[in-house]
């Protein structure tokens, strides 16, 4: 038995008992034209390992594993693998190390995303490996980055972009360098996303770690995130989501939103707990855009711990990212049923609760209770400021007197 067949079988026993696999059907990339050098395009070789895995005869109990090696370095073009696949659970097993090309080789390919899948259900990425986006080579060349009419067309293609995934779970492998955001999930049900590492400068732009968009039922848990922009975003059409054991910074915080810009937007039933923000641009917060409708509710954040953060608490619905041609409008996303709750730690800010409400509709039912965050400067006050919002204090440092019954 040859080296490559001994360390595959060593990874899959090693997985196996922490998988449940079950009876396995093993589809090694390196079998199927993969040659790992990091300079040779594998993007083909990967595709018919999926193609076999995906599209093969299903057997009864028998898990198809597409396997990408440990010590090897697989260079891969923009992908997209596709369902649905005929096995009701499919795994992707990735020891190795995969790598984007620089943005000078993406000329004709997909702008949308690195690698896609998209209407894979039952679909399991885990192991150790390494998914490096290159996003340096993307990062300086966005001149139009702050202007307003071609910002959008500025932004880096997502690192991995998971679509109608239902029944998703990622685990384990870390994600680096995304040119743009670097995962999206959307449109998807039942998701569980934990033990991950997402890192890229807190200077590199738009690299949001996670992004969650019209999805239901998503867990994003026990991670590390230090990014540009946000750690997780939560945008319309999602509800039910727990985030909870989350180490951000740098970056963003945690942000529902934003929200309003692309007309009824709704975002319910979300729970971010147990979380710790080190050097953050903001903390946690909810931010729209004016002239949207819709509602965003049922929302709590608890157990969250700050270091050094800038606006560690805010609701605004005056969301304007590039401060130019800003909305005047006198419409909303209504907010209400929000908590923040077992909430301490330090902030660089003299204003380290802001809850900025519309000025039609009004935030209601908005609760704050232990909320306890001071300044890194010893002895320097902190404040807390709010405009048409409605709710209850209790157990707060700074004082919150601003709230309306």
């Amino acid at each position: 038995m040859d080296y490559h067949h001994v360390t595959l079988l060593f990874m899959l026993l090693s997985c196996i008992a922490s998988c449940a696999f079950g009876a396995t059907n093993i589809f090694n990339v390196l079998s199927y034209g993969a040659v790992g050098n990091g300079r040779a395009d594998d993007s083909q070789a990967f595709l018919k390992a999926w193609n076999a895995a995906c599209q093969g005869q299903a057997k009864s109990g028998v898990t198809p594993v597409v396997y990408a090696p440990a010590k090897k370095t697989f260079l891969l073009d923009p992908l997209t693998f596709k369902g649905p696949c005929k096995s009701s659970r499919i795994y992707m097993l990735v020891s190795g190390n995969m790598v984007a090309p620089v943005k000078t080789a993406w000329s004709g390919k997909q702008v949308e995303g690195w690698i896609l899948f998209t209407s894979v259900n039952g679909l399991v990425i885990k192991g150790k490996g390494v998914f490096d986006g290159k996003g340096a080579s993307w990062w300086p060349s966005r001149p139009c980055y702050n202007d307003p009419a071609r910002g959008v067309l500025c932004k880096g293609p997502a690192g991995m972009i998971f679509r109608r995934c239902h029944g998703l779970r990622l685990d384990g492998f870390t994600k680096i360098n995304g040119p743009g955001s670097h995962m999206v999930i959307m449109s998807t049900h039942d998701v569980v996303v934990s033990n991950l590492v997402i890192i890229a400068p807190g200077d590199s732009p738009n690299t949001d770690a996670i992004d969650i968009s019209g999805s239901t039922k998503v867990q994003v848990r026990n991670s590390f995130i230090a990014t540009g922009d946000d750690c997780i975003a939560i945008t319309a059409g999602s509800s039910n989501i727990d985030i909870s054991g989350i180490t951000c910074g740098p970056g963003h915080g945690i942000s529902i939103g934003s929200l309003g810009g692309g007309g009824f937007d709704v975002v319910e039933n979300v729970r971010v707990r147990n979380c710790t923000l080190k050097n953050t641009i903001t903390g946690v917060r909810i931010k729209t855009v004016q002239g949207g409708t819709g509602y965003a509710r049922k929302i709590s954040f608890q157990g969250i711990k700050f270091e050094a953060v800038d606006n560690p608490i805010e609701i605004e619905q005056f969301y304007c990212p590039l401060k130019q041609n800003c909305k005047n409008d006198t419409s909303g996303v209504a907010i209400s049923d929000v908590t923040f709750s077992a909430i301490s730690g330090t902030s660089i800010a003299e204003n380290v609760i802001s809850l900025k409400c519309s000025q039609i509709n009004a935030c209601k039912n908005v609760r704050l209770d232990r909320v306890y965050i001071k300044s890194t400067t010893p002895n320097k006050k902190v404040s807390a400021v709010c405009f048409n919002a409605h709710g209850t204090a209790t157990h707060t440092k700074p004082a919150v007197k601003c709230l309306l019954p």
